[in-house]
């Protein structure tokens, strides 16, 4: 997709122990508690991972977070995804954005300047409350729409932003308000995104939102939690 589709996307949505005493009987050490590799959040080439590493299953998550397919996904899984599957190194899961409508080009960037622990958390609060900022989206006023018209790209991702509430979220995860308009009013940005879309599409051939890979495969009969999990134990 190129750098002006995603702006015209944007335009158009309008866009230790004491020792012990002498004679005394040495007790054990208590053992160490094991890891909990839900701690471990690194960005990567492509967006951002959270897990081990090494885990023996590696997930590959394209989601857009304006997709409610990827929201339903979300809740249903994020709790237990964490809990019995990243915290113990055996499933890590990277994130990766695609972008599918206007309101979207300025949660993904924002998303993806965040560091990487904020923009998992981020992009799970995106989730939980897509209906709300997608639904400030849908209400743009004749005022709103027009004092956006004539703004620059960067420019109108700014004031969209801040419209739908994204900048307060943003806030939240430790993003100044000038972090936020450098972000987002950044071309390199904006391009980098494109070129996301377009690896996916090349790569995976990623035509919709919520796409999974496990292990390299793409998963092309399932995209929701109880067609995922099984996939998950039996690898």
């Amino acid at each position: 997709m190129k750098r002006a589709s995603l702006l015209a996307l944007a335009a158009i949505a309008a866009l230790a122990l004491p020792a012990a005493g002498a004679g005394a009987q040495r007790r054990p050490a208590p053992a160490a508690a094991a890891r909990d590799w839900t701690r471990t959040v690194v960005a990567t080439p492509d967006g951002v991972r959270i897990g081990n590493p090494n885990a023996p299953v590696k997930v590959i998550e394209y989601f857009s977070l304006a997709c409610s397919h990827c929201a339903a996904f979300a809740a249903e899984s994020n709790a237990s995804l964490d809990r019995n599957y990243i915290r113990s190194g055996r499933v890590s899961l990277e994130y990766r954005t695609i972008i599918i409508n206007g309101p979207d080009v300025a949660a993904a960037l924002l998303v993806r300047c965040a560091a990487p622990r904020a923009s998992v958390d981020m992009s799970r609060t995106l989730m939980a409350t897509q209906a709300q900022w997608l639904g400030r989206a849908g209400s743009l006023t004749a005022a709103q729409q027009a004092e956006m018209r004539p703004m620059s790209g960067g420019a109108r991702l700014v004031r969209l932003s801040q419209i739908l509430g994204l900048d307060r979220v943003a806030a939240r995860y430790g993003m100044t308000p000038a972090a936020q308009r450098t972000c987002l009013a950044s071309p390199r940005n904006l391009a980098r995104l494109e070129a996301l879309q377009a690896s996916a599409n090349a790569q995976y051939h990623v035509t919709g939102t919520p796409t999974f890979v496990i292990n390299g495969r793409v998963i092309e009969d399932t995209n929701n939690w109880a067609g995922i999990e099984p996939l998950l134990r039996g690898r």
